[in-house]
């Protein structure tokens, strides 16, 4: 049978509550470092973006020794949107670590993990972390995990779930709080003794699931997953199993085991170890490698579909090609291409046109990660406001729910929950915690999230907190009439002067500071009010040669307001588009032209006169 010395263990939690700080800790306490050797905080998080943000984007393994055992690990994203990666990786696994905020408690994304990972019958460890903060209620958490295992169904043995109170940012850990723990090492020991070893048989026939890809300049694309069962020798020919049932025999060329946080090449690994192979250059994930003489296929794991969708489109602003290196539409057609060998929650289709594809994930987030990545990559588009993606069940039209969780000061309760209930939101469950913050818990349709997080941020002072994650697929609640404010647009191209800024910026917030370049059709600032506004904002002061008694007044411009890529995302309205450079995030009307917009408004059915 398998190594009884092997432990596969993934590490799952709601964004912020601490998991790549725990795994820190691990890595540090194991011995892998050496005690002069310079560590940088959030190892796993190797990925410039995930560092910016401070969230888990992409799984990511590492093994541990402690005593005679080898511990891989497996860190899984932390939000919703990037659910076909905790998804896939925790078919890897025999156990989880579900970790939990002592302050938070269980959260949404918390539910969705837990779901999938009680759904495969894995071994759960729970760890309450953040014990040591002044306001931890590590009891209460414990109380709220053990309601949602029931919530969802838990057996009776999977009620028995061992507990690990932990501080990560400390590295201490400890069975019972009554004693305070002095090191992580609880932890090792609650993994050894609680989670089982691989299952799977040396002597049966090659099976291996690919979960996840990666790419090696030297030996091309690398397939990691688990071995089920069989063996593997570097140099060996195998079977790549594709979806559809055929085979192709192929050799493997190279095999790495994973040593701490590096890739080990070795030269046989047997049924239960997690390991990356080249010699498969066309394979894909999901696809399974077997024995060339007896191939068995293993059963494709069951990825959620996407729930939002873009378009992305070439750029054609009048600042196009000025800052990126790839802007054509094949460029970005073959970058698409490419995202979806590794990004299985995507889906891309062909709109009909050249110039633009329709873009699917799970949600703003997922797309938005890809845009920015993309874009720091040199690349240049267009993308349209999200839209969701409705379908038809049992014969009626069906939109996407999420579950959101809002934690708010009680003073902002009522306008919350007014703005709530005009995009359609169910309230499920209302909790004050005495202490003058109210927890709010909702089911609403997935658009009626779309321009609401900026909006709940003013309503709350920016005390508030939001989270959500996809629930499912309900009967569709009509149209939502969210208040939608107008935006000022540049009516001609040029340079923003401070004149011409210093009178616009009475009739809303600016986007757009004195010396930044503009274009006919660009939005540079919102307005209070529902309709747009045609600015002028390249006017120059004209001088003369006589005096006035206000010539000499300094004009004091407000900051602009700088906008995020997620923000801007969720800011333009369906006639408008977010232009994306390596350098800049623009906004802008799909019709550049105030005459022409005009014109497409007279012309739409039903279309009032205007003023």
């Amino acid at each position: 049978m398998t190594d009884k010395k092997l432990r596969n263990i993934a590490i799952i939690a709601h964004v912020d509550h601490g998991k790549t700080t725990l795994v820190d800790a691990l890595l540090r306490q194991s011995g892998l470092f050496r005690d002069n050797q310079e560590v940088p905080e959030l190892v796993m998080d190797s990925n410039p973006l995930e560092r910016e943000r401070g969230i888990t984007i992409f799984s990511k393994n590492a093994s541990i020794h402690y005593q005679e055992y080898k511990i891989n690990i497996v860190d899984t994203p932390g939000h919703a949107d990037f659910g076909s990666e905790v998804e896939r990786v925790l078919s890897m696994v025999d156990g989880v670590l579900l970790l939990v905020d002592a302050v938070d408690g269980p959260m949404p994304q918390t539910r969705f993990v837990l779901q999938k990972s009680l759904k495969l019958g894995l071994k759960t460890i729970v760890v309450i972390n953040k014990i040591d903060r002044h306001d931890a209620r590590p009891h209460w958490a414990l109380d709220q995990v053990f309601d949602l295992f029931v919530s969802l169904d838990a057996t009776d043995e999977q009620l028995d779930f061992p507990v690990v109170y932990a501080s990560g940012k400390s590295g201490t850990a400890t069975m019972e709080l009554e004693k305070p723990g002095s090191n992580i090492i609880p932890i090792f020991d609650v993994i050894i003794n609680k989670v089982p070893s691989p299952p799977g048989d040396p002597e049966k026939p090659l099976q291996m699931l690919v979960t996840s890809m990666d790419y090696n300049d030297y030996v091309g694309r690398l397939a990691i997953g688990r071995i089920l069962n069989g063996k593997m020798r570097s140099g060996q020919p195998a079977a790549r199993v594709m979806k559809d049932g055929t085979t192709k025999i192929e050799k493997v060329t190279r095999i790495y085991g994973f040593e701490g946080l590096k890739r080990i090449e070795v030269q046989d690994v047997t049924a239960g170890d997690i390991l990356a192979l080249a010699g498969f250059p066309e394979i894909n994930i999901g696809e399974t490698i077997a024995d060339s003489g007896d191939p068995r296929a293993l059963p494709y794991v069951d990825i959620d579909q996407p729930t939002i969708s873009m378009l992305f489109s070439v750029n054609n602003s009048p600042f196009s090609g000025q800052d990126g290196a790839y802007v054509t539409s094949r460029q970005i057609r073959d970058r698409l291409a490419r995202e979806l060998k590794s990004n299985v929650g995507l889906k891309i289709e062909d709109t009909g046109s050249p110039d633009s594809f329709k873009v699917s994930g799970r949600g703003e987030l997922h797309l938005s990660i890809l845009i920015e990545t993309i874009r720091r990559e040199g690349y240049e588009l267009q993308v349209s406001r999200p839209e969701v993606i409705l379908r038809e069940i049992e014969g009626k039209t069906c939109e996407p729910f999420e579950y959101l969780v809002i934690d708010v000061d009680d003073a902002y309760v009522g306008a919350v929950m007014e703005k709530l209930g005009q995009r359609k939101a169910e309230l499920q469950n209302m909790k004050a915690d005495g202490k003058g913050r109210t927890r709010l818990e909702f089911n609403i349709p997935a658009r009626g999230l779309i321009g609401f997080r900026g909006q709940f941020l003013t309503d709350t002072r920016g005390t508030g907190i939001m989270h959500h994650n996809f629930l499912d697929y309900q009967p569709y609640r009509g149209e939502i009439s969210a208040q939608v404010n107008g935006v000022l647009v540049a009516m001609e191209t040029g340079i923003a002067t401070s004149y011409s800024l210093d009178s616009i910026q009475e009739r809303g917030m600016l986007f757009l500071a004195p010396g930044d370049r503009a274009y006919q059709g660009m939005i540079i600032g919102e307005r209070p009010k529902e309709n747009d506004l045609v600015v002028n904002v390249t006017r120059a002061k004209k001088l003369g040669n006589q005096r006035s008694s206000t010539s000499e007044e300094a004009i004091r411009l407000t900051p602009p307001k700088i906008m995020t890529l997620e923000e801007a995302l969720e800011f333009i309205a369906d006639d408008e588009l977010v232009e994306v450079t390596p350098k800049a995030i623009r906004l802008r009307k799909k019709i550049l032209s105030d005459i022409d917009r005009r014109r497409s408004r007279r012309s739409k059915p039903g279309a009032e006169s205007e003023e």
